[in-house]
């Protein structure tokens, strides 16, 4: 029961933000259902991976993904994930889970900022869906009048270096990468938040798929039963997301968002010191 409970919550921030799943995933399954971390990893890669294609599958219709950004993105994390996943043995279960921490604290803290700083980008999260965020800054990325993507060189050579950046740290904790995604499909490829959120799905869905075969591969063991139990939560809390999320504005959500993040990381560090 806490299984499904667990993963319902997992596909509930991936419905709505377009990440975070994997952020709560992990600490749920080892503080919640007392799985060892690195099976956690596992479990985590294909519950997320599987919720994200769900939820990219369940918002064609919207048109708002941009599938050439996905596939450059999620491809390129085959050059960081095996060596994540090679890692991911390497170092005990506190400094994974230490490690872990600190990279949501960090995160935390750069959607804070930007909840204070940048406002208006946070009220597009929920804004209508043909806004456009003024980055006030030369784009990496531009698009021809009638809204389609120039994949140029240099744009494809920036989404491909975040993309394996995103692959390693996909392989080394088990995070599908969403809430590092979003801000750098906003940032390299002057996506609208609604359109990157979109996107993210198909990227989470690609590169979780990549860092779960690698450790399968690797000879890690995957709980299918378990790992069942937490999909079927997810997918139904995906769903639910994806509805709340076209009623809700303001940075309020971004600030409760990272406020949770915080909550979770203090205490993973605490139950590692105690």
């Amino acid at each position: 029961m806490l299984s499904l409970l667990f993963g319902v919550m997992v596909g509930f921030s991936l419905g709505l933000t377009g990440g975070g799943g994997s952020v709560f995933a992990l600490p749920l399954l080892v503080y919640g259902l007392q799985v060892p971390v690195h099976q956690a990893v596992v479990i985590s890669l294909a519950a997320v991976g599987i919720t994200s294609l769900g939820g990219g599958l369940a918002r064609r219709r919207d048109g708002q993904a941009e599938y050439r950004i996905a596939l450059i993105f999620g491809l390129s994390g085959v050059t960081g994930a095996p060596l994540g996943v090679w890692l991911n043995p390497r170092f005990p279960e506190s400094a994974l889970l230490v490690g872990f921490a600190l990279l949501m604290l960090a995160v935390a803290g750069r959607m804070w900022r930007q909840a204070n700083r940048q406002p208006e980008e946070t009220r597009i999260v929920r804004a209508d869906i043909n806004a456009v965020v003024d980055h006030h800054a030369e784009p990496t990325c531009r698009y021809d009048p009638g809204g389609r993507l120039r994949l140029t060189s240099h744009c494809a050579a920036r989404l491909a270096l975040a993309g394996g950046a995103t692959g390693l740290l996909s392989g080394l904790f088990g995070v599908g990468g969403g809430f590092l995604i979003v801000p750098a499909l906003i940032l390299i490829a002057s996506l609208p938040i609604r359109r990157a959120v979109a996107t993210s799905l198909w990227v989470i869905a690609i590169i979780s798929g990549i860092s779960l075969l690698s450790h399968l591969m690797a000879g890690h063991r995957l709980p299918v039963a378990l790992t069942a139990v937490f999909i079927l939560g997810g997918m139904g809390g995906m769903l639910s997301g994806i509805a709340l999320g076209r009623h809700i504005a303001g940075p309020i959500l971004q600030k409760i968002f990272a406020g949770m993040m915080v909550a979770v990381a203090v205490f993973m560090c605490g139950h590692i010191v105690i």
